[in-house]
């Protein structure tokens, strides 16, 4: 299987297994990539870490080869595929992570960018080059983009198919932050550990009140803050933080 799925205590793994292809995107795994999300959601899992195979490549992009002859009704289902299945990355009940080493091109930076964070090595280069091959992202590109980076540089990129470095990512925003060279299961379980100690009612409501907010105006976001805030306020581990706090100890959230 060219995708597969493991968990490591807290934390489930999705890892591309197409080292000899730079972890290409093929249909089928796109299609496995879907149902292994849906049983990361049903998990217990606390964070989901994204990782390619290999050395070179988190995800190089869609297999070109299979894009090729299909008639227009293919064409657009398989835009479809691939939007869903990044799509329910992005709507995880959890945090998530793409460790990029090495080259996440066309739908490997679309897959990376579905994921809440993502995170790069020195040697990581990233890039839209569809382009050049007369075609525009398809995957999610064109709009995450720009919510990630400013519709300038989102255009800049797209527009002429160029690679960025790490450094020019993580100044853009593109990733979060640059690690040093190392295995991208650790390296992503490293920046996870952040994000996994607290209860998973404000985390959510937390990300829920940034993603909402983007897409209106400032004033209708305090709204929607407003009242994600006072949703907090109701659960348990909103007593228990703060009953621990006043009681100087660490609380015991339970994610209710």
């Amino acid at each position: 299987m060219a995708m597969k799925l493991s968990y490591d205590g807290v934390f489930a793994i999705i890892t591309l297994d197409r080292p000899d292809a730079l972890n290409a995107l093929r249909f089928q795994m796109l299609e496995a990539l879907s149902d292994a999300v849906d049983e990361v959601a049903a998990s217990d899992a606390r964070a989901l870490i994204v990782v390619g195979a290999g050395d070179k490549a988190f995800c190089a992009g869609a297999d070109i080869k299979e894009l090729m002859n299909r008639s227009l009704m293919e064409q657009r289902r398989g835009a479809q595929l691939g939007q869903c299945a990044f799509g329910k990355i992005s709507k995880l009940p959890i945090p998530s992570v793409a460790v990029i080493h090495g080259y996440a091109f066309g739908g490997g930076l679309e897959l990376a960018m579905g994921c809440t964070f993502r995170i790069a090595t020195e040697r990581a280069r990233m890039g839209l080059p569809e382009i050049k091959l007369g075609l525009i992202p398809g995957y999610g590109g064109t709009q995450r983009l720009p919510r990630l980076i400013g519709e300038a540089r989102a255009l800049e990129m797209v527009m002429s198919g160029r690679t960025v470095d790490a450094k020019e990512a993580e100044r853009w925003g593109l990733v979060n932050r640059i690690v040093e060279d190392g295995d991208p299961l650790t390296l992503g379980k490293q920046f996870m550990s952040e994000f996994i100690g607290y209860g998973l009612c404000a985390s959510q409501f937390a990300r829920e009140a940034v993603e909402r907010g983007m897409e209106t105006t400032v004033e209708a976001g305090l709204a929607i803050e407003a009242d994600l805030s006072t949703l907090a306020y109701q659960t348990q581990d909103a007593v228990e933080g703060m009953t621990a706090f006043v009681e100087k100890r660490k609380p015991e959230f339970k994610d209710a």
